[in-house]
């Protein structure tokens, strides 16, 4: 489990909610200011970043309106759909935000870390903690290489490294989900570096983009993750 965060102080805004992506769950558990009423987006949105404006409207309509909504993605492939979104939200009244960045990988690490990663290397694959975890299901599989091996050279041809960016620190977890991005790199036949992030960057993105939360905590999931 990833190290918890002492509770922040907060004031209660009875309506408050979050919409997180599922492949943030135990981050987001980590780091979020209790108590907070949170809804979990299906994790393999992430193979398909042209839903994720529909399930978060979606489930913006599925829950009570609230005073404020922090939405825990980044861009996430959504091409500014999401933040053109947000700006119609924002016009029917609605206060919203989102994490900062274009993926979960720029607000773990950072954006100028971020950058510098990219720029050194612009053909890098980025694995966080639950990327690795998954890797067969959202990677190998959610892209089709478990049955067509062929569109291994299509997808990662122009790669050249896979760079695990690690959220936990506690040790039996690490090294178990460093053992995995590693297998996952030598199945795309990419050089594999290990850049821990923690969660504080992370923690601080959240408090930027959250209000104050209600009285209760209240966990949603919608579809598998």
């Amino acid at each position: 489990m990833p190290p918890q965060r002492a509770d922040l102080p907060i004031a209660h805004i009875p309506t408050a909610r979050v919409i997180g992506c599922g492949a943030l769950v135990r981050e987001l558990r980590a780091v979020l200011p209790q108590p907070a009423e949170v809804t979990y987006l299906p994790a393999p949105l992430h193979n398909r970043p042209d839903q994720i404006v529909a399930a978060i409207r979606e489930a913006l309509g599925a829950g009570a309106v609230a005073d404020h909504v922090f939405i825990a993605y980044g861009d996430c492939g959504t091409g500014g759909a999401l933040d053109a979104a947000i700006s119609e939200w924002r016009q029917e009244g609605r206060s919203v935000e989102r994490l900062p960045g274009n993926h979960c990988y720029e607000f773990f690490t950072g954006s100028a870390a971020f950058a510098e990663l990219h720029e050194s290397e612009p053909g890098t694959f980025f694995l966080t903690d639950y990327l690795a975890r998954h890797f067969d299901l959202l990677v190998w599989q959610g892209l089709g290489l478990a049955e067509h091996p062929e569109l291994l050279s299509m997808y990662f041809g122009n790669y050249t490294r896979l760079v695990f960016l690690s959220q936990t620190d506690e040790p039996d977890t690490l090294a178990t989900l460093e053992a995995l991005a590693r297998s996952g790199a030598a199945q795309l036949g990419l050089r594999f570096e290990h850049r821990p992030t923690g969660l504080a960057t992370f923690g601080r993105a959240v408090d930027v983009a959250l209000l104050p939360g209600p009285s209760t905590t209240t966990t949603t999931s919608i579809g598998a993750r």
